[in-house]
């Protein structure tokens, strides 16, 4: 791959979309609680182990997006991209449907979501 492909703003926003979901895995895993706190979400262990286990999913999809990333051709950059800006999108909608008190971590969390989800939008319209 030449370096012109490796520096497509879709890669870039893949790669750093894989490092924010790592961070949250990580974040998930080490300190459930507090993450449930932060959301106004009771703290109870069921919740807990669902932390955990949505951690666990967001470590295979770091791995891959980083791999996407890194290795996939073109179209399957953008393939990736276009499933991501949706789940995205999802992800920052759900976040402020959370039925609990909308907290500023709510929001923040929501706009890493949607902030993402208009990076890949506005990419993918750029051919």
């Amino acid at each position: 791959m030449t370096e012109t492909i490796q520096k497509h703003p879709l890669r870039i926003v893949l790669r750093t979309g894989a490092a924010v979901f790592g961070a949250s895995a990580l974040f998930l895993l080490a300190l459930p609680v507090l993450f449930l706190e932060l959301l106004a979400l009771p703290t109870g262990d069921d919740l807990v182990w669902s932390m955990r286990m949505i951690a666990v999913t967001l470590v295979a999809l770091t791995g891959n997006m980083l791999v996407v990333s890194l290795y996939a051709n073109i179209k399957g950059v953008r393939f990736a991209s276009r499933v991501m800006q949706f789940a995205a999108f999802g992800l920052g909608a759900l976040t402020l449907a959370v039925p609990a008190e909308l907290t500023w971590f709510t929001y923040l969390y929501a706009a890493v979501g949607f902030g993402f989800s208009a990076a890949y939008t506005v990419l993918l319209f750029r051919r």
